[in-house]
């Protein structure tokens, strides 16, 4: 049943966010950059398991993995410049998120 609730509330925020796009984008992408996600993640992670040393490095790894993960967004950001299909542009974007994956794995190490 909690992990349900879990995922309700997820899909609800994404779901709602999703809808507003079409309507006011601007506030939409303000919402999805909110650490909405990170701040239940941080709490269910924290009621479930009770461990507090577990959550510190959960949000270290989130604090590390949001800069990452911006990677993803470089090739849209260019896009106009880089006169590439959507499909181009967002599997450069993937390509991009792989090669974050390692960097952030590489920086969850050293800390």
């Amino acid at each position: 049943m909690v992990f349900l609730s879990k995922v309700l509330l997820a899909a609800l925020i994404i779901a709602f966010a999703s809808w507003l796009s079409g309507k006011k984008p601007e506030l939409s992408g303000f919402i999805i950059a909110l650490p909405i996600a990170s701040i239940i993640a941080i709490t269910f992670s924290y009621l479930e398991h009770k461990n507090s040393e577990n959550t510190v490095i959960f949000a270290k790894s989130i604090l590390i993995g949001v800069p990452v993960s911006y990677l993803f967004f470089v090739p849209f950001f260019f896009a106009k410049n880089l006169n590439m299909n959507f499909w181009m542009i967002y599997g450069s974007g993937i390509i991009l998120l792989i090669i974050g994956y390692f960097v952030h794995k590489y920086l969850t190490s050293i800390i």
